[in-house]
């Protein structure tokens, strides 16, 4: 048994929490939305009264938080009153320049850090089958791995500090890249008078195959799973993907990349948002592309 706090209990870190006190380690959590604290405590989850009170003793810590610089916050506040040696995991999705930011802190106070991404979604951290790309050293990797193969199926250690959240971008943005690929290729079929099981039939055994089709299809019917089925409720909602692809874009910048096909699906989802479709699912997009996603209210 591990003692953890987890700080960031929401639709992500709640989940997570409950899967860790599921596989017997003992969770202290703390968010700032009575809701979140509510609802992991039904879990199991101890709520602690502030993040001073979750870290003291604790042997892990670990953040899930909405942006780089809530996170860098966060871990300025924590490493204060944790013993050197804690290790400290973000799981958050951030810029790589934040990552490397508190692995910094983490090195400062003695502890060890990861920055430990995740892909599956809110049904992935519900059913502990999440993948987790990671950064940070080897020691820091192999103390933290049993509480990651805790929350999710697949572990990669992507490399050095910063690594989870390079490969998680990079990852996002091929997502982002491929859903709209394949919605405007549905759109063409329907103008074309090809119906969908066709398209999908076709292109789900041939080159076109990929995840947004044969997982996530973006249109009812096909894959019985996917949120197109469920008036575009998500999922994944289009302003995270948005908020991925602009970190792709930020990073492409920043290193001298060239991403035009990823410039290309940030301007179409901050354009999908500002109508306001930013809490719908990101695969809705093909309602804008047909012409239906007006401006919402």
């Amino acid at each position: 048994m591990t003692k953890i706090a987890f700080i960031g209990l929401g639709n992500m870190g709640g989940p997570m929490a409950a899967n860790l006190v599921k596989a017997g380690h003992a969770v202290t959590g703390f968010d700032l939305s009575e809701a979140s604290r509510n609802a992991a405590a039904k879990t199991g989850v101890s709520i602690a009264g502030s993040i001073s009170q979750a870290v003291r003793e604790t042997e892990c810590v670990i953040t899930m938080l909405p942006a780089g610089s809530h996170v860098i916050y966060v871990w300025d506040e924590l490493l204060g009153f944790v013993d050197p040696g804690t290790l400290v995991i973000d799981s958050s999705t951030i810029d790589v320049e934040s990552a490397r930011k508190v692995h910094g802190f983490a090195d400062k106070a003695g502890c060890l850090s990861l920055d430990a991404p995740v892909s599956g979604g809110t049904a992935g951290a519900a059913a502990g089958t999440l993948t987790f790309m990671v950064g940070g050293s080897d020691g820091a990797f192999s103390r933290g791995k049993h509480l990651l193969d805790a929350m999710g199926k697949k572990i990669v250690h992507c490399g050095d500090a910063g690594a989870g959240q390079a490969a998680k971008i990079c990852n996002n943005m091929i997502l982002g890249v491929s859903m709209v690929a394949v919605c405007e290729a549905f759109v063409l079929a329907e103008r074309l008078g090809l119906s969908h099981q066709a398209l999908f039939d076709v292109a789900s055994t041939s080159s076109g195959q990929c995840w947004s089709l044969t997982s996530y299809c973006p249109v009812p019917g096909p894959v019985p799973a996917s949120p197109a089925n469920n008036d575009y409720k998500p999922g994944f909602m289009a302003s995270l993907m948005l908020k991925d692809l602009m970190l792709a874009q930020q990073a492409a910048s920043a290193s001298g990349a060239t991403t035009p096909m990823g410039a290309q699906a940030a301007q179409l989802y901050s354009l999908f948002e500002k109508l306001g479709h930013g809490a719908e699912d990101f695969s809705g997009l093909i309602r804008m592309l047909r012409g239906e996603a007006v401006r919402a209210g």
